[in-house]
């Protein structure tokens, strides 16, 4: 497994301010839209593409443009949605799937609840996004429910992660072609399963409670 930990002092200014418990929800959502185009330029750095040539108006260039089947973009509900104008900026043409997975509160475990995703994922590339990478299951089943529809190629889109869930996820996805690029590696989870510091429950925060 590659992992790629941003290094850059506008993602660490942004997440500074996503941290702080006082900032609103409408700031909030901009700066998630905003750190996932900075960190999708990383994860996307292998994106498949193949050679065309185009007319400028002096002459021919040659150039490339992405491969099909196209990227597949899928956010984790319901925190990942606040991902998704933020990578499709950069990856316009790509489909979007949907990947309805939720822990339990009191076992961490997570289980799946909804997926609108193609049956056939084989030579797709995948991009999971989701805020946090805590304890690593619901990143272990979303990867494993891409790989039993055929993909090969995942990488995932974090914006903060903790040790445990990293070495958790590397531990399960050893061998295959994984990628996690995160805006920051934390230090550790709390007995609640929760990012230390962390910014707290990123659908809460983006979107409000839930009841």
């Amino acid at each position: 497994m590659r992992v790629h930990i941003a290094d850059h002092p506008l993602i660490t200014h942004k997440l500074t301010v996503l941290r702080d418990k006082n900032t609103p929800s409408p700031v909030f959502r901009q700066l998630v839209e905003e750190l996932v185009t900075l960190l999708a330029y990383e994860a996307t750095r292998d994106v498949r593409v193949e050679k065309i040539v185009v007319e400028t108006p002096v002459t021919s260039a040659d150039g490339v443009r992405l491969s099909r089947p196209r990227p597949i973009i899928i956010p984790i509900l319901r925190a990942g949605l606040g991902m998704l104008d933020g990578i499709v900026k950069l990856l316009p043409t790509a489909e979007v799937g949907f990947l309805g997975i939720k822990r339990n509160e009191e076992t961490l475990q997570p289980f799946t609840y909804a997926n609108r995703l193609p049956d056939d994922l084989t030579n797709r590339q995948v991009f999971i996004i989701d805020p946090m990478l805590a304890t690593g299951g619901t990143l272990i089943d979303s990867i494993n429910y891409v790989f039993e529809r055929g993909a090969t190629d995942v990488t995932a889109i974090c914006l903060l992660g903790a040790p445990e869930g990293l070495a958790a996820v590397e531990a399960h996805v050893h061998g295959k072609d994984v990628k996690v690029v995160l805006g920051a590696l934390d230090e550790k989870l709390n007995e609640h399963g929760y990012i230390v510091p962390g910014l707290g429950d990123a659908g809460d925060r983006l979107y409000g409670l839930a009841e």
